[in-house]
């Protein structure tokens, strides 16, 4: 018990020390043995709320992780079902295809993808920050051994129904893959929310940027050439609140999902 309460503490020592650091002032930080409540308390909440403009950072995220969770989850179990109950021609080297796109994330990307968002006249656009995190190799790939789990019987009754693909899927599949879309939501949204290069590459104009870049700006705001990282902690903590919600509220989907993973 003792080396799980150490293990514990040493995991959660970083977000401790984010949030007493950003309760301090700049000369505080710097004094390496303060560990205790700085003397702004919640000021540097408020400064970076108000003067940074960080809630429309907030917002930009909010709205991007939502459109990208709903774009990837919807175009995956669409992807899904059609591997696994449809007969495709070379279904398999099909979706060996699509696991081989892993190899390239966004970020090996980045360059076509730009020169492609300019062609297409979507920077400094929603469309730029959401459209290359639509398709999901790995939403696929877990949706279809989710399929492929659910007894064929329910399948051939279906058939004799005369129940289609479509509501074959929103009537059964769906249904009975809650907890797997759930987890799969909560993967993609901490994710979504924690993009930072290709947003920075994708959008010049502040007011259209993300919360991660957000906390880039507090950075570059020196004051008398140091760096205020009580301001950057206080940004951090903020942005870190809204995936932390989620994580919560829907763990336990998000562990079932990684078990039936390793399985």
């Amino acid at each position: 018990h003792l080396g799980i309460l150490f293990s514990i503490f040493a995991m959660s020592s970083p977000l401790i020390l984010a949030l007493i650091m950003s309760t301090q002032t700049t000369s505080e930080v710097y004094q390496v043995t303060n560990l205790g409540v700085g003397s702004q308390g919640l000021a540097n909440y408020d400064i970076v709320l108000t003067d940074y403009n960080f809630a429309t950072y907030l917002w930009n995220s909010f709205v991007m992780s939502i459109i990208i969770v709903v774009g990837k989850v919807g175009l995956s179990l669409l992807a899904a079902l059609a591997l696994v109950y449809y007969d495709l021609p070379f279904e398999r080297g099909v979706f060996m295809f699509i696991l081989l796109t892993l190899l390239l994330p966004v970020p090996v990307r980045i360059v076509p993808l730009f020169q492609l968002m300019a062609d297409l006249g979507w920077t400094n656009t929603m469309l730029a920050l959401t459209g290359p995190y639509i398709a999901s190799a790995t939403a696929v790939f877990l949706f279809r051994q989710h399929f492929m789990s659910i007894p064929s019987s329910l399948v051939e009754t279906a058939k004799l129904d005369g129940v289609g693909p479509l509501k074959f899927l929103f009537g059964v599949l769906i249904p009975m893959s809650k907890g797997m879309i759930a987890g799969v939501c909560v993967i993609t949204y901490i994710y979504s929310w924690n993009q930072f290069l290709w947003p920075l590459v994708a959008v010049t104009d502040k007011s259209s940027q993300v919360v991660q870049v957000g906390i880039r700006y507090i950075q570059g705001s020196a004051q008398a050439g140091l760096t205020q990282w009580g301001l950057i902690m206080a940004g951090a903590v903020i942005a870190l609140l809204p995936p932390l919600v989620v994580l919560i509220a829907l763990h336990r989907p998000l562990l079932r999902t990684f078990a039936i993973q390793q399985k």
